[in-house]
């Protein structure tokens, strides 16, 4: 194959991952209660969230914190917990998708807050729910080539406006089942943050190896979710169905190289019910390794895979094979493994 068939890391290790809860818990009987008056206009059964995707709860931040705020709380945390000093540090990656402006980028705020050298690179990186995963494997590849030392990946996600704007406007009267149906992925989102730390192996021989992986794009599908700062409008079941066959896809296609039939953990993105039964179903996993936050946490965009990897780090122990699996809008998807 051409291009990008596939990728390992030499020297790049794992050294923290972190996450920041966003305090305020936003169940989904409260959108309910909110929508109440359109549901039964439209017919749809009560308990619609928590019975098609399985969310019972998403979370936002407490009034005065921001994402960023929340993004700079969570690099310090791993920065602590890594040892590494903020001064070591020779690149940040931002991958929020959320943002409150167009320029400058929110790294560099976060930069300020984590009080990082004017030497360290930073910059955003955006690429929907895969931006995180992406990040680990840039700042792994600049570790590689001894252009830097450490690097932090930073992530803080805020779904309160949005889905605020979005139960506004499904409470029009003129909203119909067509425009539920729509912006329903809006109300699965979640508000947290993530950060993680990564430097060289062969100096912290006990942290965490980044081994490689695989990426495929299925940009055909580039307009089945699309986001702004006032909603999302997704085609649920072409999303699901084209991730699905581009997860399928890139996992045969890796089967030459990458042996990943019997991980001891798969720390996938978390989206719903049906698109994490739909993976372990096709792709044949074993449901117990599949650790599963969504219900309470929402869809936090690319925090959601790292917050996941964080909770799952306190059970990992040192030889466990962790595989990191995503799918981002666009389409596009990720699969990069770990020897914990």
């Amino acid at each position: 194959m051409i291009g990008n068939a596939t990728f390992r890391h030499r020297n790049t290790a794992l050294l923290s991952v972190s996450s920041v809860e966003a305090p305020k818990i936003v169940s989904s009987a409260d959108f309910d209660r909110t929508l109440a008056p359109t549901l039964q206009r439209l017919k749809f059964p009560p308990k619609l969230l928590e019975r098609v995707a399985g969310i019972t709860h998403r979370r936002w931040w407490a009034p005065g914190t921001s994402f960023d705020d929340a993004a700079i709380e969570a690099g310090a945390k791993a920065l602590a917990e890594s040892g590494v000093e903020a001064s070591e540090v020779g690149l940040l990656i931002n991958t929020s998708v959320t943002r409150r402006s167009l320029e400058p980028s929110v790294a560099v705020k976060i930069h300020h807050g984590l009080s990082l050298p004017s030497s360290a690179m930073n910059f955003d990186l955006a690429n929907a729910c895969l931006g995180f995963v992406n990040g680990m494997t840039l700042a792994a590849n600049m570790i590689d080539s001894g252009q830097i030392k450490y690097a932090v990946i930073v992530n803080g996600e805020d779904a309160q406006a949005t889905q605020e704007a979005t139960l506004a406007r499904l409470q029009r009267p003129e909203t119909t089942r067509e425009d539920f149906s729509r912006e329903f992925a809006t109300l699965t989102l979640g508000s947290g943050a993530a950060a993680a730390v990564l430097g060289p192996a062969d100096e912290h021989p006990g942290a965490h190896r980044i081994v490689g992986g695989v990426m495929r794009a299925g940009t055909e599908h580039h307009e089945l979710c699309v986001g702004g700062i006032d909603g999302m409008t997704t085609d649920t079941k072409g999303l699901l169905d084209g991730g699905l066959r581009l997860v399928v896809e890139a996992w045969h296609e890796a089967k030459p190289e990458w042996d990943w039939a019997s991980m001891d953990r798969y720390v996938t993105h978390q989206v719903s019910n049906a698109y994490t039964q739909a993976i372990i179903d096709a792709i044949d996993l074993d449901p117990a390794k599949v650790p599963i936050t969504f219900p309470h946490w929402g869809n936090v965009g690319p925090a959601s895979l790292p917050m996941t990897l964080a909770a799952e780090a306190q059970t990992l122990v040192t030889g466990d094979r962790v595989l990191c699996m995503g799918v981002g809008s666009g389409l596009n998807t990720a699969m990069v493994e770990i020897a914990w």
